[in-house]
This record gives structure tokens, sequence and C-alpha cells, in this order.
């Protein structure tokens, strides 16, 4: 088993680990009436906008998700949340030292001595979630199931959900040596992750793989549709465009259940491609745990 594969299996038990810094959480996450700004690289880029959508449905506040190398520090903001797994990407840290003086500014990272806590008011570590590999899997599951029960979800079902999931193998509705196109679709909280899923598959995998949101699939995007395609919607589905794309020969997986258990199989599904094509998911090609620039 690969370090990805095992770092994947091992999120039901993280998730409840984490679930003991649930006061910190919502100290540092809720705060209930500020304007956030939340920013990340890559994969953190993804999970910053699921956690703006997520924190504005619960209610909290005006929650805006950037890239971190576009930060937007001309915007008013009451709180800058800054996503990093390493505590060292160049972007984030010149986005740090770029807002105004007086802004608060909280990290949520893997790491507990890095530079960027250097920077920081305050910080939600979360080391027991770290991972080995370059990709990415277990630490932002992790963040933003517990964002979620800080924002007053009741996440066990959950949890329990991705240990029945994990229990059994992966099954899609065609072979996946069949297949040269993933196409990964989200609404809502969910669009950062069908975003995050498509990212897993071409690290792991090099595979072609794009992300939408829901509906705008049939907007231009429909038209590379074909019998080499997959097309998962995460969370919730539409049936009028279910049946649109099956007309084209694509296959599609609308399981319904939480987009969470969606992305843990996608991530599943990024490992055993790459297996099928001879790739080492642990190591993607041109790739580094964190990209600290010169």
């Amino acid at each position: 088993m690969t370090i990805t594969a095992r770092e994947i299996a091992s999120q039901p038990e993280v998730w409840r680990k984490s679930l003991e810094f649930l006061d910190v959480a919502r100290e540092l996450l809720v705060r209930p009436g500020e304007k956030m700004l939340v920013i990340g690289c890559g994969t953190s880029a993804f999970v910053a906008e699921s956690f703006a959508a997520l924190r504005e449905a619960a209610g909290f506040g005006l929650t805006d998700a950037a890239y971190a190398s576009e930060p937007r520090v001309w915007r008013d903001y009451d709180r800058v949340i800054a996503l990093t797994r390493s505590g060292t990407t160049s972007e984030i840290l010149d986005a740090l030292r770029a807002f105004p003086a007086g802004v608060p500014t909280t990290v949520v990272t893997a790491v507990a001595a890095a530079p960027v806590h250097d920077l920081v008011d305050d910080a939600l570590v979360l080391d027991f979630a770290d991972e080995e590999s370059v990709v990415q899997t277990r630490f932002p599951t992790t963040f933003l199931l517990l964002a979620r029960a800080a924002f007053g979800e009741n996440v066990d079902d959950i949890i329990a959900d991705a240990e029945s999931t994990l229990a059994l193998p992966l099954t899609l509705p065609v072979d996946v040596a069949s297949l040269d196109h993933f196409v990964y679709l989200g609404t809502g909280w969910t669009y950062g992750l069908a975003q995050e899923a498509a990212l897993k598959i071409r690290e792991a995998a090099q595979a072609w793989s794009e992300s939408y949101p829901l509906l705008d699939f049939r907007h231009g995007p429909l038209a590379v549709a074909h019998a080499g395609s997959l097309v998962w919607m995460l969370g919730r589905s539409d049936i009028g465009l279910i049946g649109q794309i099956e007309a084209t020969g694509a296959h599609v997986v609308a399981s319904g259940r939480d987009g969470l258990i969606d992305l843990v199989q996608a991530q599943r599904l990024a490992v055993e491609l790459a297996g099928v094509r001879g790739l080492n998911p642990d190591q993607p090609r041109h790739l580094t745990r964190s990209i600290i620039l010169t």
C-alpha cells in the first residue's frame, strides 16, 4: 500500500481526533459577525472556498476565499485565516506580510514550528493530520470536518460513513483503465471539493481532469464528454443534467452522499488510476510538499 493510500484510509480516525480541538476551532473559526478572508494555495485554496461557503451558510458573516497569490489586501476584513499544511509556502508568507497592520490573522497548519507562526496572532495546529505524501488528503478533509462541527453540524454520521466506505473496495460503473477524462461537479460548498477532487487526479495520476459548478457543465464543457469520461457529482445531483451527460456516452456517478465522502472516493480513485498508469502517487512529478520561492 502506498503512503497516500494509507493516509486516505486513516481519515475516520484522524477526523475523530480533530474533535478534541472543537473548542479551539469554535474560538478561531466561527467569529460571528466578522468579515473574514480565507487564503490558501492549491488544495488549501479550494478548501478555503468550501470553508467560506459553509461559514456564510451557517450565518456567521461574510466570508471570502482567495488564492494567497491574489490576497485582496485592499479590502476591509476583520480577520484573515491562512491555510497552509507546511507553514512554509512563500505566497502565504508574502500575503500575510502584505495585510495592513492591525488586521487579526490566524493560521491553520499541520506544523507546530514553521515560519508562518511568526506572522500570525493565533494558530490552529492539526499536526496529527499531517502527511508524508506530497499529495494532500487527510489534512484538508480534517480541517473541513472540524470546521463543520464548529459551525454546529453533527459530524458523527459522516465519520461512520467514511469508515464503512473505506472498508469496502472502490466500485465504479466502468473499468478505470477505459477512462481518459474525469470531471467533478459541485454546488455551494462542494464546488471547492470538486476542484480538489480534480486536482487529486491531475497530481497523483497525471490524467485529464476538470471541475465545474454543477449546472454549468452543460454550458460548453458538455461538448467534450464521451465514452471515456467519468462525471462525478459531489453531494447534490441534477436528474436532467445526468440524462444529458449519459446521452453523450459518458459515465455518471451521483451518490447523493455527503460531499466529504465523495472526496474520499475521489482520492481513492486517484490512487487506483495512478497504479493503472504505473505511477507513484506519493511522489507526483514536478511537485514538492511546499512551494518555497527564492
